[in-house]
């Protein structure tokens, strides 16, 4: 499914070029759960955002499902976003003005072919991860691991080929971590493709392969 190959992001700090990738090299198959680790600077978020179509490398290749990304404009590579990717993020962001339902069909507002049966498939999410009698609650009514399982909801409802998860279970308890590391396991075993970026060597251990980091490059691949 993805295949990265000699990808190279720089940013410029004041006067000074920081190489965030260094000529990164990585396949993930389809329906793999990967883990990514590292130290803070390591490039996990930028090697996330690349993955994510949300940045584009400075040379090298991404192909993601045999379309190459690094070489679309800004409006396709937005159009692949919104079609075969998710996300979750460790803040949530969910709106607290909108019902969590609500929240969950943001992605069908930006979507340039409306989905008739994205209402339907909201609620059926919603039902699978526990959350069916919450749809009309605002986020401020639900605790840390319902708002991320409400994300993680979010992030499927267009389908997407890829899900990535950045520190999913960061700001949550222990016991709400392991409901939502749970839910994402089962989605791995029923064929979805998992990306999640962590800290802790307890959630990396769920994954199949774990990716370490460091200045930018590869360090060493777990199984």
């Amino acid at each position: 499914m993805i295949k990265l190959s000699q990808v190279r992001k720089t940013y410029k700090q004041g006067g000074n070029e920081i190489r965030a990738l260094d000529g990164i090299d990585l396949h993930i198959a389809t329906g793999e759960f990967v883990a990514i680790m590292g130290p803070s600077g390591s490039g996990k978020s930028t090697l996330l955002n690349v993955l994510g179509a949300l940045d584009k490398p400075d040379q090298g290749s991404y192909l993601l499902n045999q379309d190459e990304i690094s070489a679309m404009d800004d409006d396709a590579a937005s159009e692949v976003r919104n079609r075969n990717i998710g996300f979750v993020f460790q803040s949530f962001h969910l709106l607290p003005r909108l019902t969590v339902l609500e929240n969950v069909l943001l992605p069908q507002r930006y979507s340039k072919a409306p989905d008739a049966q994205a209402e339907s498939r909201a609620r059926q999410l919603l039902d699978r991860i526990g959350l069916g009698q919450r749809m009309d609650h605002r986020p401020g009514e639900l605790s840390g691991g319902q708002l991320q399982r409400a994300a993680i909801a979010r992030a499927l409802l267009n389908q997407p080929a890829l899900l990535l998860a950045d520190e999913p279970t960061g700001n949550l308890d222990s016991k709400s971590a392991a409901d939502v590391l749970s839910l994402l396991g089962e989605l791995h075993a029923g064929g979805q493709t998992l990306v999640l970026v962590t800290h802790d060597p307890a959630v990396a251990a769920k994954a199949q392969r774990t990716i370490h980091l460091a200045d930018g490059r590869v360090a060493e691949v777990v199984a």
